[in-house]
This record gives C-alpha cells, sequence and structure tokens, in this order.
C-alpha cells in the first residue's frame, strides 16, 4: 500500500482511482440532507437512534417505547452516530449506508487490481456503479448495505489468503467481519459459501490450504467479535429483573434467526422468486452480459480458474440459501452483487468490445426512455388511470420522467448501437443524480408526514396527548406531541379497544388512526373528525376524544407504550427531526 502513494508509475492510476472513489463518494452521496426517512423500514431504524440517543438505551434497542427485537443493534448504534454527529435524523440517517456502499466499492476496486491488474480494478468499480440494487441501497438507509460491507470485507479477507497468501492476518480479518456482520444483521456468516469451492481447489493446490485449527480460530474471532454485543446483552437479560428483557433475548437469538429462516412467517414466496422477479433488476445491467459470461466462465472452471470458481460458487450459494427459505425480501441479493463483480472482472475487457452487447444497452434504454417518455406525456395530459395514481400517493412525476426519457433519447442519438451500453452508463448517472435531487423534491412531502404531523399538532394544540393504535413508524418519527401506541404485535382490534379507553379518560386527548380502520367503529362520530388526507397511500383521521364517548373501550385489550421521542427534552439536545 505504501508503494501505492510513492511509486511514480503509480501515479496516473492513482489520479484515476481518486477520480473514481469522489465519483463514487458525489453519486452516492447526493440527496443527503433533502429529505426525510422514507418507509418502510427507513423511519423505523431512525426511531431505534433516536430512542438510542433519548434514553442511552444502546444494548437493546426500542422503537415507540417497545422493546424490539427484530435485528441486531449495530446498524442502528452507526444510525445513532451519524445523527449525535450532525445533530440532525435528515442529516444523519442516510450517512452509515452510503459509506458502506464507498467501502464495499473500494475492497472490491482493490481485490480486483490484485488478482488482474489496475485497469480491470478500475472497470470492475464502474461495473459495480452501474448496477441499479447496488445504488438503490447505497441511498436507502436500510441495514442490507452495512451488511454488504461486511460481507464483502470478510470475503475480502478470505480471498486475499485463499488466492494471493497465504495472509493469515486477512483469514482472521474475515471471521471478525463476519461477527459485525451478524450483529448487524444474522446472515452476515454468508462469506462462508466461498469454503466448499475453496476446500476443493486447496485439495487441488490452487489455493492455500486451511486446516481445522485456522477453522477453529476464525470461528473464536468470530464468536469474540459478536461477543461483544451478546454477552453484556445476555448478561443483562438473564439476570436482570425486566422479563421482557428475557423475551428480548430469546426472540433476537432464536426466533429472529433459525425460525425466521425455516419457517418464515412474513414475506412469502415461491422458490424462483428471485430468478425471475428480482435478479433480472437487480443485477441489471451486468446480466445484459450473461450470454457472453456464461460460456466464458465455463471456460475458466474447466482450467480450474480459482479466481472465478470462488466467488462464483458464492453467488450460486448464497442465491440457493435464500430460494430455499420461504420468506424472501429482493434486498436479500444484494451480498451477491460485489461478488458477481469480482467473478466477471477478468471478462470486463472482452465483454465491452461485444457489438451486441452495447446493442442490448441500446435496446433496454429504449425501452426505459420510450416507457417514461410515453408515460410522462399521457401523465401531464391527464389520463383518468396515472391522474388517479397520482393523486392517490400525492405525486405527480410527469415533467421528471419528459426530461429524463429526453436526456436518454438524446443519450441514443449520440451512440448509436455501437456505443449502446455507453448511452446506458450515461443515463444511469442522470437518473441517480435527478432521482437524488429533483425526485427526492417530488416524493418527500408524499412519503414524509413531517408536514401532517405539523397539521396535527396546529389542530390539536401543542403538549397535548395523541393515541396512535396500529401505528406506522414514521407517523411516530415525525410527531411533534406526547404520542403513545399499544404493541406491534397487539391485534389491531384490541389497540383500537384500548386506545377508546385512554381517550374516554380524558377529553382533551386525541387519536390518529387510518381511516379505513377507523370506519369499522361505527360508534366514532363522524361529525367531529378532521380527515387529515392521503399519506402513503392511506387515509387518515383525527379523532378527538369527544367522538368515541359512545365506543366500547377495554383498559385490558392491550399494553401502553410511551413514545420518548415525542415527550419534551429537559436538555434541548435531542437532534432534530
Amino acid at each position: 500500500m505504501r508503494r501505492f502513494w510513492t511509486d511514480p508509475s503509480q501515479a496516473q492510476y492513482r489520479r484515476t482511482w481518486l477520480l473514481l472513489l469522489l465519483f463514487t463518494i458525489v453519486l452516492l452521496g447526493i440527496g443527503i440532507g433533502l429529505r426525510d426517512p422514507w418507509p418502510a423500514d427507513e423511519p423505523r431504524f431512525a426511531l431505534n437512534a433516536l430512542e438510542m440517543l433519548r434514553t442511552g438505551q444502546f444494548w437493546f434497542p426500542h422503537r415507540g417505547g417497545e422493546l424490539y427485537p427484530d435485528k441486531p443493534p449495530l446498524f442502528m448504534w452507526a444510525s445513532a452516530l451519524s445523527i449525535w454527529l450532525t445533530g440532525s435524523v435528515r442529516w444523519g440517517f442516510l450517512i452509515p449506508t452510503t459509506l458502506a456502499g464507498v467501502g464495499t466499492l473500494l475492497l472490491t476496486v482493490d481485490l480486483c487490481r490484485r488478482l488482474y491488474g489496475r485497469r480491470i480494478a478500475l472497470m470492475s468499480g464502474v461495473a459495480l456503479l452501474t448496477a441499479f440494487q447496488f445504488v438503490l441501497q447505497a441511498k436507502t438507509a436500510q441495514l442490507d448495505m452495512m451488511l454488504t460491507f461486511f460481507t464483502t470485507l470478510a470475503s475480502y479477507g478470505f480471498l486475499r489468503h485463499a488466492l494471493l497468501g497465504p495472509a493469515k492476518k486477512w483469514w482472521l480479518a474475515g471471521w471478525a467481519a463476519m461477527g459485525l456482520g451478524i450483529i448487524t444483521k444474522g446472515v452476515g456468516i454468508l462469506p462462508l459459501t466461498l469454503l466448499p469451492a475453496w476446500w476443493w481447489m486447496a485439495y487441488r493446490g490452487q489455493a492455500t490450504r486451511f486446516r481445522l485449527k485456522d477453522l477453529a480460530q476464525g470461528i473464536g474471532v468470530m464468536l469474540l467479535c459478536v461477543a461483544t454485543w451478546a454477552v453484556p446483552m445476555i448478561v443483562m437479560a438473564t439476570w436482570g429483573d425486566d422479563p421482557s428483557l428475557a423475551a428480548y433475548r430469546d426472540n433476537i437469538l432464536f426466533k429472529q434467526t433459525g425460525q425466521r429462516y425455516a419457517d418464515s412467517w412474513a414475506h412469502l414466496e415461491p422458490w424462483y422468486y428471485y430468478l425471475l422477479n428480482v435478479l433480472p433488476w437487480a443485477w441489471m445491467p451486468l446480466i445484459l452480459a450473461f450470454p457472453w459470461a456464461l460460456p466464458a466462465w465455463w471456460r475458466r472452471l474447466c482450467r480450474a480458474d480459482a479466481r472465478i470458481l470462488l466467488p462464483l460458487s458464492s453467488v450460486i450459494l448464497i442465491v440457493t440459501f435464500f430460494s430455499l427459505s420461504p420468506g424472501k425480501r429482493g434486498v436479500y441479493m444484494l451480498p451477491t452483487l460485489p461478488l458477481l463483480v469480482m467473478a466477471m472482472a477478468p471478462l470486463l475487457p472482452g465483454l465491452i468490445t461485444k457489438k451486441r452487447l452495447h446493442w442490448l444497452g441500446f435496446g433496454l434504454l429504449a425501452l426505459l426512455g420510450g416507457i417514461l417518455l410515453i408515460a410522462g406525456i399521457l401523465g401531464f395530459v391527464g389520463l383518468p388511470a396515472l391522474t388517479k395514481v397520482a393523486s392517490r400517493h400525492a405525486v405527480s412525476p410527469w415533467a421528471w420522467w419528459i426530461v429524463i426519457a429526453v436526456i436518454a433519447l438524446g443519450l441514443l442519438a449520440w451512440a448509436r448501437p455501437r456505443r449502446g451500453l455507453w448511452a446506458l452508463c450515461g443515463w444511469l448517472i442522470v437518473f441517480w443524480v435527478s432521482w437524488s435531487s429533483w425526485g427526492y423534491t417530488l416524493q418527500d412531502h408524499a412519503r414524509s408526514p413531517r408536514d401532517m404531523m405539523a397539521d396535527v399538532e396546529s389542530i390539536t394544540g401543542t403538549g397535548i396527548w395523541l393515541a396512535m393504535p396500529d401505528y406506522d413508524e414514521e407517523f411516530l418519527l415525525q410527531s411533534r406531541q406526547p404520542s403513545i401506541q399499544f404493541g406491534d404485535k397487539t391485534p389491531a382490534s384490541d389497540q383500537f379497544q384500548r386506545a377508546f379507553a385512554w381517550l374516554q379518560q380524558d377529553d382533551s386527548r386525541w387519536m390518529f388512526a387510518m381511516k379505513r380502520q377507523a370506519e369499522d367503529y361505527d360508534c366514532i362520530d363522524r361529525g367531529q373528525v378532521h380527515d387529515m388526507g392521503i399519506q402513503n397511500g392511506d387515509d387518515w383521521w383525527l379523532v378527538p376524544a369527544t367522538a368515541v364517548g359512545q365506543c366500547q373501550g377495554d383498559v385490558t385489550a392491550a399494553p401502553i407504550f410511551v413514545a420518548p421521542t415525542t415527550l419534551p427534552d429537559s436538555t434541548g439536545s435531542a437532534p432534530r427531526v
């Protein structure tokens, strides 16, 4: 590494590498501070982080005053740190995923440089930046981008030891990264999918051997990293006097790991879901090269090229691993992208010379540009179907779509089919820059209830208590007054019964609820209800306590949790939302 910065022969590569790094930081970071956390997951993790800062409880994440046992806390710690440093949720919540995206790209580029040289390394970085899911998740405050950074770091350490080693320190660093990945999300063990092909290549003498002793040391390092969080958590939960902490311990260690994988209760999809519904767009545009990459991979595998076999086998095993679980989400495929780029890296110089591949890029951009142009024009002139959708989501993106569609057509006219890939790459840059600026501005008022919750406060009055039955985290995050909720796992009917009982105890209280749920209760006096309009696709009602006097309440139907982030902060030091 020292030679990289001091050798004059490296000067041109250093400049190009630094330009790539700068471009990556700008592309992934643009838009920070321009929007609030958006559903589905961003408000939840921002709320976790805010509650940590407000209460000082970092070992047991909470959401709305209630323990949140679904995920380990490392990503929440990172979010809390960035929010604390910036003093604002709006400025801080995206920073961890942006940095994780930059780190993932740097690891990929550096490993490809060591395996294949400078030119291919830079091309691999560009290839990763073109991958749609990679940039999307680097701009989304979900924990999967941080998980991908740690799985990529673990894969980097393993591959340096296997292909460029022996490098025992990197072997152990890989296991440490897996440990940090586990306390980010339980599937931090994904780099273990490298081991079967690695063992076979080592047996053939084409990769560094690893022994049982090495495995034992690696597992020990991994467990030590996990223990930095798990041991204090287990001790406090087991020997503390709060039974809810013991329930948290059992949930996070067992239900959210093995049971969630083998007997998932959410996001149920068929086994072919990833192959047909996710990978075609998540790996785009890299997947366009598969007609040429597949035979090239086969030829290299026939030559037993470990540099290809290890990352490619890991990709296949990860896709298989998640396909076997009944619960599936598209974001689970994100850790495969750096590995896919590593496997594709030596093919890139040849692939970009393929005329038909450029034709495919040209055709894809023509399709995207045509769809956006037609939809934008039809929406602009008032096609009823599109107008209805725009009204439902409170967003009219027609001008934005027309502009980026016209840019796509301009790039197509400039590039012609023989340079279709360059046109597609150029348009992707335009898309992500416009998405992170114009797109954020268009959508933020519709996806963030900041303005709606300000209206709620203006109607109820400052400091008035608010109940949120069957709440969504974004409303609790943006609430400007003391707010309560009734348990995330409590049935909605029980939550409403408890809310009615709570409201009937004080006529100054209010309830904020989804219209389609509140409409089920004829006892609510419709004449007193304030219709707050549409937010995130649902209509919302603001109901005063005096409107539920005839409703049947039940004080035992559900627990009550007070959201600490909605209470006045006597110190005045809480970060701004």
